[in-house]
């Protein structure tokens, strides 16, 4: 024990830990951003302010073909099969960076055949009494082990251990992020290939009217009261609306291929794809989270959070380096030239230690270190901050859609009635020779116009709702992954600094 008193005031600082201690970013309370942007006429989807949309939030759609593909792309999805294996990863990290601050013990056995060089010692046989003795040989059998501890006096290991848990918890809410964008993808791939058959559809029922307007102007020169012009025309506006199906098909075709991807299937798998707009059920109300809550909730936050932990936990890491470090323990050995002997007390041998080691000259790597653990830090933070503007901003932008979206549907809606009502009095105006086809002709392509934007205001609307679902983290907080990474996190002591004198650290 005299030889460990001069470690006692070392030993009497273990528990001390160094560098900056993390102190979770406030959430933003302002609110009242929200309730302008989601100022929506009567009749759309109003947002309703609270937690925001709970597990399984694409059921609101009223879909249960939507709601196979979702659980579907869940079970099935590679890429999030492949962040759920980082996630474990990033867990086993935790366990192994952990199990250095327990004391390490070690097992040896050791068979030996050895020759003892005499003479390299100053003997020989004659020296010895024995002339001709020579080098002697013999076996030996060492059997033993040995305990070693560090008392990580300055918290290295603390904050190495606290830097692991906010590196899972961070791949943990990125894996959370994979499951809510992915879900997202799946609902948006549907309404997208809903809307192309939509707007085909469209299309189709266009190219049925330019084939009227075909026949009509080819009965009246039939008659002798039209012109061969404006046979053409006719034939020249179906040509060209015909022309816009096989990019449609093509559209189409690339919406199946993506959906197939998002499911873990190959195109050529992938069932009957029939979805229409009209499948789906627009949601009346939709749960958004408020700006307060949005921070604790939406996962590409908590991550950018986890990551400003870690890269606080980092300065403690470097700067615990600075420090010295003393490493305690003790071994003991059987060792005997006949394995029968390994058991008895008169072969044994042991020893205990106590080591100390400070860094005095590195030539400004430690502090270089300590600077650059800084500065990652601060990156973390303003990145932290831009994730938060950024997540703000897309909830914002999405809640004025709502009303948006609802006021461009019902004027476009206006639009292709007056427009359908223009045409059939152009079309009889025609039939009676009132006008001509050019009359008839821009009628049409008024309402093919106003069609569209129609299908396209409706597949927006749609849209958007299912992003702001995704955006106000839909149902993904507090799984049980996320739970048990939390769990495993330490608790950080108040002091943020040591109490020793910076002059007595190393560089």
């Amino acid at each position: 024990m005299t030889t460990m008193r001069p470690l006692l005031p070392l030993l009497l600082l273990a528990g001390c830990t160094v560098g900056p201690n993390f102190e979770r970013p406030a959430p933003p309370a302002a609110t009242a951003g929200y309730a302008a942007a989601a100022d929506a006429p009567r009749g759309a989807p109003t947002a309703v302010p609270g937690e925001g949309p709970q597990p399984g939030w694409w059921k609101a759609f009223g879909s249960p073909t939507l709601d196979a593909l979702v659980a579907q792309a869940l079970a099935n999805n590679q890429s999030l099969a492949a962040s759920n294996a980082t996630l474990a990863r990033a867990r086993a990290r935790i366990e192994a960076v952990a199990g250095r601050r327990l004391p390490q013990v070690d097992a040896d056995a050791r068979a030996e055949h050895q020759q003892v060089n005499l003479s390299a010692f100053g003997f020989d046989g004659a020296s010895l009494g024995r002339p001709g003795l020579g080098n002697p040989e013999f076996d030996l059998y060492t059997v033993g082990g040995g305990v070693s501890y560090d008392p990580d006096l300055f918290g290295r290991n603390r904050r190495s251990l606290e830097r692991s848990v906010a590196q899972a918890e961070a791949q943990a809410h990125q894996t959370e992020a994979a499951h809510l964008t992915l879900a997202g993808r799946v609902v948006t791939q549907v309404l997208t290939i809903a809307a192309i058959r939509d707007r085909s559809a469209a299309a189709k029922a266009i190219i049925a009217e330019d084939q009227r307007n075909v026949r009509l102007t080819e009965a009246r020169r039939r008659a002798g009261a039209g012109t061969l012009v404006e046979v053409l025309s006719a034939r020249g506006q179906l040509a060209g609306d015909e022309g816009d199906l096989p990019q449609l098909d093509q559209q189409l075709a690339e919406a199946r291929a993506m959906l197939a991807l998002l499911l873990g299937l190959s195109p050529a798998e992938l069932g009957a794809t029939d979805f229409a707009l009209a499948d789906f059920t627009l949601p009346a109300q939709i749960p958004v989270t408020l700006p307060s809550e949005l921070a604790r909730k939406r996962p590409d936050i908590l991550q950018a959070e986890a990551d400003l932990h870690a890269a606080t936990a980092a300065i403690g890491v470097a700067t615990a380096r600075l420090y010295p470090s003393i490493t305690l323990g003790a071994s003991i050995a059987q060792s005997a030239q006949s394995p029968g002997d390994l058991l008895g007390t008169d072969y044994r041998g042991f020893d205990i230690f106590a080591g100390l080691s400070a860094p005095i000259f590195r030539g400004g790597t430690l502090r270089a270190d300590k600077r650059g653990a800084e500065a990652a830090a601060q990156a973390s933070a303003a990145t932290y901050r831009q994730t938060v503007l950024e997540a703000f901003g897309q909830v914002y932008n999405l809640l004025a859609a709502l009303g948006n979206d609802a006021r461009s549907l019902a004027t476009q809606q206006q639009a292709a009635d007056l427009t359908e009502r223009s045409l059939r009095l152009s079309r009889r105006s025609f039939q009676v020779g009132n006008s001509g086809i050019l009359q008839v002709l821009d009628a049409s392509r008024l309402n093919q116009r106003a069609r569209l934007a129609l299908v396209e205001a409706k597949a927006r609307q749609y849209l958007n709702v299912a992003r702001l679902h995704v955006a106000t983290a839909g149902g993904w907080i507090g799984s049980p992954d996320t739970a048990a990474t939390e769990s495993m996190a330490l608790p950080i002591v108040s002091t943020p600094q040591s109490g020793l004198s910076p002059a007595r650290k190393g560089d």
